[in-house]
């Protein structure tokens, strides 16, 4: 354990093996490092936070401070944060409210850039990467594998599901179906994560089958409801499709972002 002389810990909090604590941290007294976590410098942890292993943390980061919600009253909500992510300066991430889940999860193998934004009851899988000023607004779900570029906002109680991307400087107000491809100032469909995909080795019939998918759901005749149903039967024999049309299907606060009118 290495913890420089102007950090200061509070009495109370649980201080893993291995931990970097680096000159003018500030860690709470409800916090839990855990083994062979890095705070480089300045890093502020508060409130009733856990920070997983291997997990290194930049200057100026601010994480389990006070959710910037009004109806937030003190409660004892959480932020949880998992191993082995990578989080860049002046990253925020805020804890939950009682009026939610009372609990923000981010899981393992994030990347987190300079001044992206994790708010309250918000979960996050894992390898997620936030680029440069990224903001999630409250009770947002991100999938894993997302890719959220750069100055792009997701509004609040909107779904973003696995291997999806969105592209820089999008306002994405609806639900993103998996391995989607979402960009726009009021964010639009713009087909599938084509490049991901084959970037993680799915198979060429596994993409040709989601473009079926795609092209059934989006493009063909009758209401949504009666595409997406039609879709699972086509394509019942097929997993990843299945994981679309599921997500699609599934009970949710937001409407589905679908591609712009021509």
């Amino acid at each position: 354990m290495s913890i420089h002389p102007s950090a200061i810990i509070e009495d109370g909090a649980q201080i893993g093996n291995g931990v970097s604590i680096g000159p003018y941290c500030v860690v709470g007294a409800h916090v839990k490092l855990g083994d062979n976590v890095v705070l480089k410098s300045h890093v502020v942890v508060d409130g009733h936070t856990s920070i997983g292993e291997g997990t290194i943390v930049y200057p100026f980061a601010s994480l389990g401070s006070a959710p910037q919600d009004l109806k937030y009253d003190n409660e004892p909500t959480t932020l949880i944060i998992g191993a082995h992510n990578k989080i860049r300066e002046h990253v925020t991430m805020n804890p939950g409210t009682v009026q939610g889940a009372s609990e923000t999860r981010v899981g393992d193998n994030c990347l987190f850039m300079m001044g992206s934004h994790v708010a309250h009851d918000c979960v996050v899988g894992n390898n997620v990467i936030l680029a440069n000023n990224a903001t999630l607004a409250g009770h947002v779900e991100v999938g894993d594998f997302v890719i959220v570029g750069g100055l792009s906002a997701v509004h609040q109680f909107s779904r973003i599901g696995d291997h999806a991307i969105i592209g820089g400087m999008s306002g994405v107000e609806n639900d993103v179906i998996p391995y989607g491809l979402v960009k726009g100032e009021r964010a639009a469909l713009h087909g599938l994560n084509l490049v991901g995909l084959q970037r993680r080795g799915f198979s060429k019939d596994e993409i040709k089958t989601l473009k079926r998918v795609f092209v059934e759901v989006f493009e063909g005749e009758g209401t949504l409801d009666e595409r997406l149903n039609n879709a699972k039967d086509a394509f019942s024999d097929f997993e990843t499709a299945q994981k679309v049309i599921a997500f699609a299907l599934s009970d949710s606060k937001m409407p589905l972002c679908q591609p712009a009118k021509k």
